[in-house]
């Protein structure tokens, strides 16, 4: 609290000098003094705000794009856009030393050489499955979570990964972008694509540890390796019969339904299973291509070639 001295001004033949004393209130001085430090320090805060974000535009405004001249496709960083070259040159630096394949980037090679030494480094937390590209732990992730995220607008159908959704479409389209080269046969997909082609080139790389006999395709394989373990995975619902392939479960239902959907465009007459169709094709056409080796006789069906062998054999037919 503070008080202040005020004297009067004396006058002639004015009343005797009064003195006033004034209460000034000093938490009010304090407070208007505080506000208005506020006020400043506000002002200089919205200045360097306001040259923040200049320079923030500005640098934004300033920063490179270095550009494909071939396909208009940006990147902030010139090696970045070097490395897309490579998509329109055809250049692939990086060699495996192993098989001479080669890649566009170091990326590639490096998850590339992983099919050589086997690691995996990728594992799954829930089942403890391994991988050797973290794409593939993701894509198999979805598995347990059971989403599907990808659905086709025309029939509802969901996936789980994009590109299956990518592959079914074509079934709608009836797009088939993969040609083979030697036959001018197409495909849906490109993994028909390439196991179509070991048809041509005869290779078999998936093999039997057990009895050495080789497949074309890894699922052929795993239906070989059923006839070692004898597992019979597919059921039949109605009479209990059990299957080691999924397409002889597919035959066999067509006993409980009666559906014979191969039919002769000759004569009519239909058929449970394709191969039988084929067989009776040769009806038509006179062909006869299960010969003996012994005799000569030749024969529509391999049945009918083998119950002959029989014959020869001493065997009673």
């Amino acid at each position: 609290m503070k008080f202040v001295y005020r004297a009067s001004p004396v006058k002639q033949n004015s009343p005797p000098v009064s003195i006033q004393f004034i209460r000034i209130d000093r938490h009010a001085e304090n407070t208007r003094s505080y506000l208005m430090t506020l006020k400043e320090e506000s002002q200089e805060l919205n200045e360097k705000e306001d040259n923040t974000s200049q320079k923030r535009a500005q640098k934004t405004t300033n920063r490179s794009y270095f550009t494909c001249q071939q396909c208009g496709k940006s990147f902030t960083r010139k090696g970045n856009l070097e490395v897309h070259m490579r998509v329109h040159t055809g250049e692939k630096p990086f060699t495996c030393q192993q098989c001479g394949k080669s890649f566009i980037n170091k990326t590639n090679l490096k998850s590339h050489t992983r099919i050589h030494t086997g690691e995996k480094p990728y594992t799954c937390s829930q089942c403890g499955k391994s991988f050797k590209h973290k794409q593939h732990l993701h894509d198999h992730k979805i598995i347990h979570t059971g989403e599907k995220p990808f659905t086709c607008q025309q029939c509802g159908k969901s996936y789980t990964h994009k590109r299956n959704l990518r592959d079914h479409i074509r079934t709608h389209t009836g797009e088939k972008p993969y040609t083979c080269s030697q036959c001018g046969k197409s495909f849906n997909h490109k993994q028909h694509l390439d196991d179509h082609l070991r048809i041509h080139t005869g290779e078999k790389p998936f093999t039997c540890l057990q009895c050495g006999k080789s497949f074309t395709h890894k699922g052929n394989l795993r239906d070989h390796m059923r006839t070692h373990t004898g597992v019979k995975p597919f059921t039949c619902k109605l009479c209990g019969k059990n299957f080691i392939h999924k397409p002889n479960l597919k035959n066999h239902m067509r006993i409980h339904t009666g559906e014979k959907p191969y039919t002769c465009s000759q004569c009519g007459k239909s058929f449970k299973q394709k191969q039988h169709l084929v067989d009776h094709v040769r009806i038509h056409t006179g062909e006869k291509p299960f010969t003996c080796q012994q005799c000569g006789k030749s024969f529509i069906q391999n049945g009918n070639l083998n119950k002959h062998m029989k014959i020869h054999n001493g065997e009673k037919p």
